[in-house]
């Protein structure tokens, strides 16, 4: 890293664990995570807080961690929000170029048009994505800054997300004195960790299988598309687990860390497991093929409800030119990968974190995608200010009053 190396906190508040990577990026766009934090998540459940104070408590725990591994203090990040209420579409806005030619105040009407989508009183618009510009009758326009024509149109992705979901994240993070940077959606925190630029062009369904939810985001010719969230993930298993075969939910979920395989075809027949009991009954042995059946089924049922939703869209097998990419803690199960490439009937490859240095035995695990991803979309954040000239010194306060500026104003 330079002398130029700017310092940035990312923030990933999941149903699991609350985990923050402090990091440095400089202007050649270089990453290198400096500290590591991670506390389990006891007052989240799919992606929303239910509990302030267990959040505070895990929050302040990951930051302390994060802090004394990089040796410096941190106060302000980049959080990332998921769960149900985040929500997307599609929209285009278009404005007329008096001048014959774009320039950045028509780019910036264009944009703004874009933003108008219905809401309702308790929704607040994230991320507005471009994909393309379209000029007159030339579509496929990446960089429209200086073309001429008479009507420039934008084609946008928007993503939504509850306005009270934004207020607890930043009131667990006020009382842990950590201000918000930005909030970014969890999917795309993770998009920018995992998918390279090839993926993006040729087409690819980044699937981020968390604790609580799954999210999904669809990318073809480099830009996104679609974007979704399920209610069904990691805990899901854990609790069919609990449930089949009669064990208490802590034991269930150490079974699938240490047994489970989404694919029974990957299960030998006289492989066994030792199972504790509920209350006062003894433990028993399993067959592990029965535990694989168990978490198959649910794997099977998530993954043929994201290919439908994907179908449903309108995205064929051919726009995805990369595959599907699987990412997030409760994708690194054995025999997911498998069962994935049986659905999709697409090439499926697991995402870890790439492009990011410093801890690799840490970082290159996909449990860890949406965390190393937001220091990937802060510093492409705080690159674009630098190579805007901005001054050094100037750059991380601008960075930090960003989201505060827009809480204000849309809050």
């Amino acid at each position: 890293m330079s002398a130029e190396a700017q310092v940035v906190a990312g923030l990933d508040i999941g149903t699991t664990d609350v985990c923050m990577f402090i990091g440095e990026y400089d202007s050649d766009g270089d990453v290198q995570v400096t500290g590591i934090g991670a506390h389990p998540s006891l007052g989240m459940r799919k992606g929303m807080v239910i509990n302030i104070d267990a959040t505070v408590r895990a929050i302040r725990t990951a930051k302390l961690e994060a802090q004394k591994m990089a040796g410096l203090s941190v106060n302000a990040a980049f959080a990332s929000i998921g769960g149900e209420h985040v929500s997307s579409l599609n929209s285009q806005g278009n404005v007329a170029l008096r001048s014959g030619e774009v320039g950045k105040e028509e780019l910036d009407l264009a944009l703004e048009s874009a933003r108008a989508v219905p809401l309702t009183n308790d929704e607040k618009i994230l991320h507005v994505m471009p994909q393309e510009y379209v000029i007159d009758r030339q579509d496929g326009i990446k960089e429209p800054m200086g073309m001429s024509g008479a009507r420039l149109e934008a084609n946008v992705h928007v993503v939504t997300c509850a306005k009270n979901a934004v207020k607890n994240v930043s009131k667990c993070m006020s009382l842990c004195n950590l201000d918000v940077a930005g909030v970014v959606s969890s999917q795309i925190a993770s998009a920018s960790a995992v998918l390279s630029d090839d993926e993006l062009d040729l087409g690819v369904c980044l699937i981020d299988i968390g604790g609580g939810t799954t999210e999904i985001a669809v990318y073809t010719d480099g830009a996104i598309r679609h974007t979704e969230v399920f209610p069904m993930a990691g805990d899901s298993v854990t609790k069919d687990i609990a449930m089949s075969i009669r064990t208490p939910v802590q034991h269930a979920e150490d079974l699938k860390i240490r047994y489970a395989c989404a694919s029974t075809d990957l299960v030998h027949d006289d492989e066994k497991i030792n199972v504790p009991g509920v209350g006062d009954r003894q433990r028993r042995e399993l067959n592990r093929h029965i535990l694989a059946a168990v978490v198959e089924s649910r794997y099977r049922e998530l993954l043929t409800m994201v290919q439908q939703n994907i179908k449903d869209a309108g995205f064929t097998r051919e726009q995805l030119g990369s595959g599907v990419v699987l990412t997030g803690g409760a994708a690194n199960m054995e025999g997911v990968t498998e069962l994935a490439e049986e659905i999709f009937s697409l090439p499926v490859s697991l995402g870890v974190p790439r492009n990011i240095a410093g801890h690799d035995a840490i970082v290159r695990n996909s449990a860890y995608s949406t965390s190393a991803g937001l220091l990937a979309y802060a510093s492409k954040t705080g690159r674009d200010d630098m190579l805007n000239g901005d001054d050094s010194s100037r750059l991380w306060r601008r960075m930090s009053t960003k989201f505060g500026h827009w809480l204000k104003q849309n809050v």
